[in-house]
Order: C-alpha cells, then sequence, then structure tokens
C-alpha cells in the first residue's frame, strides 16, 4: 500500500526568498528524502513527502522562523511586486526599500489575500488578492482594491492609502470582513460603501483624495527566462516546465549566494524563480550549473505565459499538452496569458481562460471533458470579468479555437486595421446573414448558456433561447437562480 502523501506549504511573504532560508529548505528536504519542490502562484514554496517524514521535517523547519502549514492554507502568502523592481519596471518612488518597509510593519499573519503591486509593472497580477493594494502616481499613497472573498465583487476604496497605514488598514479591513461572514463572506451582495463605513467608524486613518483614477499599463507578459542585463548587472530567470526545482540545483544556487554575495531569491506567480544582482564576472558560476543540471533557459514564449493551479496534476497536462500543440502550429500568442481552471473558484488570472466544467452528464458514448474558453474585456489579464468565446470545447478541439481567439485578441487590439489602412488593403466584409447567437452567464460560478447547445444536464434541447426557459431553471452547476444569469456576448453561430 502506497504511503500517504503530505504537503507542507511554506510562505514567503512578498516572494523573498533569503540565501539562509533556501539553505534551510534544501536541508529540511533532505533529511527527510525530498528530491524536488515546487512554486506557487502566490509566491510560496511546497514540498511534498510522505507523511510518516512530517514529525522529521517539522524539527527542522521549527528552529528557522520560516512560517509553514502542513495540509492546509488558512494564511495565504502576501503577494508582492517586489521581483520586478529595477529589472521589468523603473518606478519614481516604489523602491525595493519601500517594499521592505511595508513587507516589515505586518505584525500579524493575514488570513486574507493581500497583494502589493506596482502600477507600472506586468509581471504580477493586480487584482488576485483580497485586499489589493496598487501604487499610485502619488508618492507613498496607494489605490485599494477590495475583491470580497469567494465571489467576483469588486470595490474601489474612496481614497489613496498611506504607505505606513497599509498593514493597519489590512488587518482592520480583514477583522471586519471575518466578523460580518454573512455580510462580506461569500456573498454577491457585498456592499463595499457599507465596509468602508464601518471601517471609518472604527478606526482614524487619513485617506487622501483620489485626484486621478488608477491608469493600469497595457498587459504584456515580459519574458522572464534567461540571462538578462540590467544597468551594470544580470538578472537570471528559471522557469522549469514540470514546475519542480531539484534539491540539488536549490543546493548549488545556495552555495553560490553564498560565494558571491547575492542574498535573495525571489519568487514569481509564474512559479519560476529569479535571481537578481549577479555580477558579469559571475555569471560563468550560474552557467555551470545550468549546463550541469540540463537546465533550458531558451523555452518559447508561448510555452511561458500560463498560469496553472498549484499541484494540479490535470491542469499541468493540459498545459504541456496545449503548449506542445502551439508549437506544432507555430501559433503566436505574444502578449496573451492563459489560465486552467480544473476546479472552482480558484484565483488565477489570465486573457484567456480555459475553465473545466464539473457535474456535466455524460453519455454512454460521450465521456470526455467539456470546457469553456473565456476572455476579458481587451484582453487585460487583470480583469476579472470574463466573455464566453465557447462553451463545452473537447480538449482535443481546444488548440483550434484557442488559435482562432488569438487571432481575434490581434484584430480586437486593432493591429490588423493599422496594418490595412497603412498599407490600403480591403477588408472582407463579414456575410449578413450569419445568425447571432445570445450566449448567458452564472454571476455565481460563470459557467454558460449557449442556445446553440441547451443544457443537457437540465435536459434543455439545444435551440431553446433563454427568455424560453422556466422561471424555475437554475443553474446546472452552482443552482443559482435564472435572475442570476446575464446576456455576456452575441456570438455568430458557425
Amino acid at each position: 500500500m502506497a504511503s500517504k502523501k503530505s504537503t507542507v506549504k511554506i510562505n514567503l511573504p512578498g516572494g523573498i526568498l533569503s540565501a539562509g532560508d533556501l539553505r534551510t529548505i534544501v536541508k529540511a528536504a533532505e533529511v527527510v528524502g525530498v528530491k524536488e519542490v515546487q512554486m506557487s502562484v502566490r509566491q510560496q514554496l511546497y514540498i511534498n513527502l510522505p507523511h510518516s517524514k512530517i514529525s522529521e521535517i517539522v524539527t527542522e523547519l521549527d528552529n528557522s522562523g520560516l512560517f509553514y502549514e502542513i495540509d492546509f492554507d488558512e494564511y495565504p502568502n502576501i503577494v508582492s511586486s517586489y521581483v520586478t523592481d529595477e529589472v521589468f519596471n523603473q518606478p519614481d518612488w516604489l523602491t525595493e526599500g519601500v517594499y521592505a518597509d511595508v513587507l516589515d510593519s505586518f505584525d500579524y499573519r493575514p488570513q486574507l489575500k493581500i497583494n502589493l503591486v506596482d502600477s507600472t509593472q506586468t509581471l504580477v497580477p493586480f487584482f488576485t488578492g483580497n485586499i489589493n493594494f496598487i501604487s499610485s502616481a502619488v508618492p507613498n499613497y496607494w489605490h485599494l482594491f477590495i475583491r470580497f472573498p469567494k465571489v467576483s465583487v469588486n470595490y474601489q476604496w474612496d481614497g489613496l492609502i498611506y504607505t505606513d497605514d497599509i498593514a493597519k488598514l489590512a488587518k482592520a479591513i480583514e477583522s471586519a470582513i471575518l466578523a460580518n461572514k454573512e455580510l462580506f463572506y461569500e456573498k454577491t451582495n457585498a456592499n463595499g460603501e457599507f465596509l468602508q463605513a464601518l471601517i471609518e467608524r472604527e478606526h482614524n486613518f487619513a485617506f487622501r483624495k483620489t485626484e486621478e483614477e488608477l491608469e493600469m499599463p497595457e498587459f504584456a507578459l515580459p519574458y522572464y527566462e534567461g540571462f538578462n542585463n540590467y544597468g551594470k548587472k544580470i538578472w537570471l530567470g528559471v522557469y522549469r516546465r514540470d514546475e519542480l526545482f531539484s534539491i540539488d540545483f536549490l543546493k548549488d544556487i545556495c552555495a553560490i549566494c553564498l560565494k558571491t554575495k547575492i542574498g535573495r531569491i525571489y519568487t514569481t506567480p509564474w512559479k519560476s524563480i529569479i535571481v537578481k544582482g549577479i555580477e558579469p564576472e559571475d555569471q560563468k558560476y550560474w552557467s555551470y550549473i545550468l549546463g550541469k543540471h540540463q537546465i533550458n533557459v531558451r523555452h518559447a514564449s508561448n510555452e511561458l505565459n500560463w498560469q496553472v493551479e498549484d499541484l494540479s496534476a490535470e491542469g499541468l497536462t493540459i498545459k504541456k499538452y496545449l503548449a506542445r500543440r502551439f508549437d506544432s502550429i507555430d501559433l503566436k500568442t505574444h502578449g496573451l496569458c492563459f489560465a486552467i481552471k480544473t476546479q472552482p473558484r480558484t484565483g488565477l488570472f489570465g486573457s484567456v481562460v480555459i475553465k473545466k466544467l464539473h457535474n456535466v452528464r455524460k453519455s454512454k458514448t460521450k465521456t470526455s471533458d467539456r470546457f469553456d474558453i473565456l476572455y476579458t474585456p481587451n484582453f487585460n489579464a487583470n480583469s476579472k470579468n470574463y466573455i464566453v468565446y465557447k462553451s463545452r470545447v473537447l480538449l482535443t478541439d481546444m488548440d483550434e479555437y484557442l488559435a482562432e481567439l488569438s487571432r481575434f485578441y490581434y484584430e480586437e487590439k486593432g493591429l490588423n486595421n493599422d496594418f490595412n489602412q497603412h498599407f490600403k488593403i480591403e477588408e472582407v466584409k463579414q456575410e449578413e446573414d450569419d445568425e447571432l447567437v445570445e450566449v448567458y452567464q452564472c454571476k455565481e460560478c460563470l459557467s454558460v448558456y449557449d442556445v446553440t447547445y441547451g443544457d443537457e444536464i437540465g435536459d434543455v434541447l439545444p435551440g431553446t433561447t433563454f427568455n424560453d426557459l422556466p422561471d424555475s431553471y437554475c443553474c446546472p452547476i452552482c443552482d443559482a437562480p435564472k435572475t442570476s444569469f446575464v446576456l455576456t456576448n452575441l456570438n455568430f453561430k458557425l
């Protein structure tokens, strides 16, 4: 009988891992015979091991000062864009010192997800936290967006937040939400204005008037792999196709960092690691260990732009399959990023979302999983609003539809219009007799009702319009009432 497995999750606040802490983790993993570790979308580190080895690794970690949880995630990591400082952006005021001061000011362990993000970068997502602080144009002031737990309800705080108040305000907001779950937790009618009034009544924070709305940059995922120059130094990004980093490789990283006086390693929401501050004369050491461990740092960009749930073998398999298909058809996806959601309510972000459908009735002849393909308005990966592109798609047909959507992306961005106007190429007109099809989406779980397909689970025949559904109709996935569906798109029927 196979031994029971456990997972140790180690939080790395802000995605920062000191060389000393990495050495501690490596030692603890070696003691229990672990050969590899994984990173997470919230910049954490996972160690999978036999349950019988838990007491041994606990002994090693308890003396380290690192915060960890076993088979649990009560305290999600604080995500930050610290990793992007200097290498992916040059902010005016949000420097390494500001990040460090904010992270050091947290004197409690947050139970809600907190993001600290520079508004000028596009590597780290803006809105995947419950409490999202985003830098403003005013030095030392931040925009604040609340995404209420377990729902897609967002509220923009009225006023800018001072840097020194971030930790205290986050604690106050978390306390209010957890103490009033009947109002704010897993509630689609959560009221942000009421939450802010509650905070202002019980606490004395000085909010600065918002004079300029947040201007998010045009999303373009930077290439986060390989050796890259910045200033007079070099940074190295390491991505692993299987999301696994060997203990032997991490041991060598520790050795080089300690030898060359590099104090920190950074984790990214793309489950990769970045090392900054490499002196040109020390690059040879890093090149050596990459070769020693047969680590490729020349992956195609259309393989690097995927978000997959943590510890999801199914999601990783789907990613590998689609990445291979993209490569075989030589598909250009620059500017897009894809998220694969095999479970409901996972906090991934992406401009294109591949969402597995659950509770789909399977006939004797049709047993394959089905997926919805969604995309965000203007293909902004930081948006939490989704538009249905195709419904109930088989995985084997996925690459064809994603290729269509990629082409649509370049059209939506107006790149084809710029080209046509510049070179005076006539546009082919859409046939006027195309039939438009309405698509409705459940606000609770984002499942869709497409008149083309009907609802097999609810015994609704294909071709049945949404208006013809009875008032008693419920979402086949989450049982939400018919009134929870909204018209999201008009698709051309193929």
